[in-house]
């Protein structure tokens, strides 16, 4: 087995089930009503986001991101909206989890993200988010992250090192992770999942710990300022671990 052969055969395996019927979808389905009464006359659309709109998820590690969009005149505060919307979910009987900019739900054994955004007056692309860890603000555009990484021919490799991380049990940003593999494959070959791997590899631990990026939906969105510098340095100092090892079986399996 090839090296690419035996990349593609890991992507399989943790291959994420899509469609109506996939556990995610059903999972979804079934809140969907509940959190449109919360919402009411300010819902403006609920749709997926994240790793599984972009098609990027991996099964059994990254959950399932259901994006709110709410009207620009939804009243109250982006704490206040998060918050009902967490109350919401503990009535409910959803265990939610407060997290950095999305509300971690259980379903049926499904997890979910749910992620509450205002929609930016006159601008229906851009949305506000309640940034819980420093109690503020930040912008992002879902549409946006979803078109750049589907242009950007670097699924396979984005699932790859999800699957590493995973495995590592790295703490690393999905957003950070998926524009650091971009930025990293720049005027490579789309078509070598092995080799794209190995340079990946060599360029975290070479170069995760002082390259800047940033939000392409916001400059003032640093998104490597996600992590401290120890937290880069331990998924700095794995890649190199890996990146060392003679056989795919020691990387990723």
């Amino acid at each position: 087995m090839t090296g690419d052969e035996y990349i593609l055969s890991i992507l399989k395996k943790y291959e994420v089930p899509r469609g109506p019927e996939s556990a995610a979808e059903q999972a979804a389905s079934r809140i969907a009503p509940k959190i449109q009464r919360w919402a009411g006359e300010w819902l403006a659309s609920l749709s997926y986001s994240g790793s599984y709109a972009k098609q990027t998820a991996v099964h059994g590690v990254t959950d399932v991101d259901l994006f709110i969009s709410l009207k620009p005149e939804m009243p109250g505060t982006l704490k206040k909206i998060y918050d009902e919307l967490f109350t919401l979910a503990t009535l409910h009987g959803w265990n939610p989890r407060r997290q950095n900019v999305s509300i971690g739900v259980s379903i049926n054994g499904m997890e979910l993200d749910l992620i509450p955004g205002r929609i930016q007056a006159n601008y229906e692309s851009y949305h506000d988010l309640y940034w819980l860890k420093a109690d503020s603000s930040r912008q992002t555009n879902i549409n946006l992250h979803i078109d750049t990484v589907a242009k950007s021919h670097r699924l396979a490799e984005i699932q790859a090192i999800k699957i590493w991380r995973h495995i590592h049990q790295l703490d690393w940003p999905s957003l950070y992770l998926e524009f650091f593999v971009i930025n990293a494959l720049t005027g490579r070959d789309t078509d070598s999942p092995a080799l794209n791997l190995l340079h990946l590899l060599d360029s975290i631990g070479e170069a995760l710990e002082t390259t800047c990026i940033v939000d392409p939906s916001d400059p003032d969105n640093v998104l490597s300022n996600d992590l401290t510098a120890q937290e880069k340095k331990s998924i700095a100092d794995q890649a190199k671990k890996s990146a060392a090892q003679q056989h795919w079986e020691d990387i990723i399996w």
